[in-house]
């Protein structure tokens, strides 16, 4: 297994990898104050926490997996030289652990608090179970020949997927309802700069160890970082340039105001909301 040639780069790559598992961290924690304060997730579209669910877990098992097991990492390193280092750092399993418990809370507070009319819808239902079918499927036949960095490189590829698709329903929902009220601003800001930080630790490790394995060994890191940081910007865009005007004054959220607000973000038009809201 390959060390660290550059003290300072060794350095500077934990400092980049513990700054984007206490930005990720901290991002999830705006979203469920945010819900707990109001009793309501209205606002917060349900299939981006069910698939981020999916997606989170997924990344655990990826990151858990190939940090503690060695016979994995054997099959690692024989795939992609003894010289390289295994693509996954401490942080990584330290945020994957974090992410799950705190979007499952996130969850639960869809099943206690006020939500209005907004549902599940049966596309993301449908998605989530054949994402997990399809996994079940893979262990079994990964089971018959021990070709577990293979099994994981599934794992990577659903996160990865999960990641694509998880923020258009809420992109869709902030452009349906032309608003951002009930989806937390400070978790997108958060995540933005986890995800640079993020690419940053890659590029640290590639630099020191003169080699690229490290991006193509671990895709699934560069297009969660790059995909996240992608619509980070959109939903940056729509919350202080698109829709900025439409978030209400402090002056009237309270009393019956209050309630005409809510009603607003349930039903924003006369029309019946889409499925997914």
């Amino acid at each position: 297994m390959a060390s660290w040639n550059s003290v300072s780069l060794q350095v500077s790559y934990e400092f980049l990898g513990w700054f984007a598992f206490i930005a990720w961290s901290i991002s999830f924690y705006p979203q469920v104050i945010l819900n707990f304060r109001r009793k309501s997730v209205v606002g917060l579209n349900f299939d981006f926490v069910l698939l981020n669910l999916t997606k989170h877990s997924s990344y655990l098992i990826y990151n858990a997996s190939l940090y503690f097991s060695s016979a994995i990492q054997k099959q690692y390193f024989q795939k992609y030289g003894y010289d390289q280092m295994i693509p996954v750092a401490p942080n990584d399993v330290a945020f994957s652990v974090h992410a799950v418990v705190l979007t499952a809370i996130a969850l639960f507070q869809i099943a206690i608090y006020e939500r209005g009319s907004q549902k599940l819808s049966r596309v993301s239902i449908g998605i989530v179970s054949v994402v997990w079918l399809t996994a079940a499927v893979c262990f079994f036949v990964a089971l018959s020949d021990h070709s577990w960095l293979w099994l994981l490189n599934v794992f990577n590829s659903i996160q990865v997927l999960m990641t694509t698709i998880k923020y258009i329903p809420q992109v869709s929902m902030n452009f349906l309802r032309k608003s951002t009220d009930g989806f937390s601003i400070g978790n997108i800001l958060l995540d933005f700069s986890g995800g640079i930080a993020n690419y940053g630790q890659m590029v640290v490790q590639s630099i020191d160890q003169d080699s690229w394995v490290n991006f193509y060994g671990n895709i699934g890191k560069v297009l969660l970082s790059l995909v996240s940081v992608f619509f980070d910007i959109i939903f940056i865009i729509q919350h202080y340039v698109l829709y900025a005007a439409k978030k209400p004054s402090k002056s009237v959220t309270t009393g019956d105001n209050e309630d005409q607000i809510r009603e607003h973000l349930v039903r924003p038009s006369d029309e019946s909301p889409p499925e997914n809201v």
